[in-house]
């Protein structure tokens, strides 16, 4: 693989401490949150800073799909819903992608999202992703109901 970007974040104190990106646009105070039993507060946390990133790159997978196909998804958007609770020994992850994708009928917005997942960056096979969740593979949850919205049932990578 041909690397053109590298990210590099610091993380300092764990979940109640911070994380800084090495070029300084990425600051946070973490705060475990109130559900996992901790303070809360105005800190982010590790499950925001993965739904965040993981959603705007799918959204970019979905808009190139959709460019080629010359479709215009205007106002589309990507919602990540990252959970995380005790698997066994450890914690495990569950990944739900909403798109909301107006302009289109929902039977196009469900094939633009399938396509959206066969875009090199998220082929992916669960058995890769144990290193994520110490053993764990990630879990997709059930569809919402939403008229624009679909679903995604697959991995991040």
């Amino acid at each position: 693989m041909d690397i053109l970007y590298t990210a590099t974040a610091t993380a300092h104190g764990g979940r109640d401490g911070s994380v800084k990106s090495s070029d300084g646009k990425v600051e946070h105070d973490l705060a475990t949150p109130e559900g996992m039993g901790g303070p809360g507060g105005s800190g982010t946390n590790p499950e925001q800073l993965f739904a965040a990133g993981y959603a705007a790159c799918f959204e970019g997978a979905l808009r190139l799909v959709a460019s080629k196909q010359n479709k215009d998804i205007g106002d589309a958007s990507v919602t990540a819903n990252v959970g995380i609770g005790p698997e066994g020994k450890s914690f495990g992850l569950e990944v739900e992608m909403v798109a909301s994708v107006p302009g289109v009928s929902r039977g196009e917005a469900e094939e633009l999202v399938a396509q959206a997942h066969e875009v090199p960056v998220f082929q992916s096979d669960p058995r890769e992703h144990r290193s994520l969740t110490r053993g764990r593979g990630l879990k997709a949850s059930r569809v919402r109901a939403d008229p624009h919205a679909t679903r995604s049932a697959f991995c991040p990578c």
